[in-house]
């Protein structure tokens, strides 16, 4: 009899938002990042910039809208990908072939995506807020107060704004996170090199880390772009060809400060559910 562990629909959700607490200064320093207009500071002079101005805990600036954001958009795309791949896992033997986990992974992660617009778009306003002069600022108190004052303000529409590119954002991501994970430690584990250890989930989800950012780069810098907006975009088509007017390189603005957000977030991420698993997750005797 050998004894497995199988994930619980909120793990992913619960482990996105302790990723989330130890990450959040690098999406804000991000979230600087694309949306100045010229180049004038990089990674390290805009997180300078943002203490000596703000002092240290402006870093954390919008962290419950970050971990409402986990909570809507990370809940629902992990609790569709792992509930659907256990299920289908547990009726077939063997694991899922690696298209269906890419086709599974974009529509988790469109749902997702989809569902958090809403808190992803009052964390981009919440983390711009202090780059405005005071009288343009929002001042939201927090996210509930911000997702409030937005449909009060602006209707309810307003808090969709962006939906499209959150939701293509959140497939693209989805499917380099979850789907190349999942892939990733297959390999791994098939080497026989290894064991299903803390430095396999370690390296698999640094391998799927890599793969979300660089499929998803030009779309978070749309997305962005698109949320930060007022008023000046039509539509993403206008905002995709403003951009591409700035050069292809354009779309790939800020994609280290990306990847060194989201590899880290990826892997703790995934750390955090694998040990949520082992601890806490329901036990299948077989």
């Amino acid at each position: 009899m050998t004894e497995k562990r199988m994930s619980r629909w909120y793990f992913g959700g619960l482990a996105s938002c302790g990723a989330a607490c130890c990450t959040h200064p690098l999406d804000l320093i991000k979230v600087h990042l694309q949306t100045q207009q010229e180049v004038k500071k990089r990674m390290m002079g805009m997180a300078i910039h943002v203490v000596k101005n703000d002092g240290v805990l402006a870093l954390y600036n919008g962290l419950s809208a970050s971990l409402c954001r986990q909570m809507s958009y990370s809940l629902t795309r992990f609790a569709i990908y792992e509930t659907v791949r256990d299920m289908m896992g547990s009726s077939s033997q063997g694991p899922m072939p690696f298209y269906q986990k890419v086709l599974l992974g974009a529509f988790g992660g469109f749902t997702g995506g989809f569902v958090g617009t809403p808190a992803d778009m009052v964390n981009v306003r919440m983390q711009n807020d202090m780059k405005l002069p005071p009288e343009l600022r929002r001042n939201y108190k927090h996210a509930i107060d911000g997702l409030f004052r937005v449909a009060r303000e602006e209707g309810v529409r307003k808090l969709f704004s962006g939906a499209t590119m959150a939701s293509s954002r959140g497939a693209m991501v989805t499917v380099g996170q979850l789907a190349c994970y999942d892939q990733a430690k297959q390999l791994v584990l098939g080497t026989g090199m290894m064991g299903d250890n803390i430095l396999t989930h370690f390296l698999s989800s640094f391998i799927a880390g890599g793969c979300a950012t660089f499929l998803c780069q030009p779309l978070d810098v749309l997305k962005t772009r698109l949320m930060n907006s007022k008023g000046e975009y039509t539509g993403v088509t206008h905002c995709l060809r403003e951009t591409a007017k700035l050069g292809p390189l354009a779309f790939y603005k800020g994609l280290v400060p990306a990847g060194i957000r989201l590899i880290p977030h990826t892997v703790l991420t995934f750390i955090f559910l694998e040990q949520l698993k082992k601890y806490f997750g329901i036990r299948i005797i077989s």
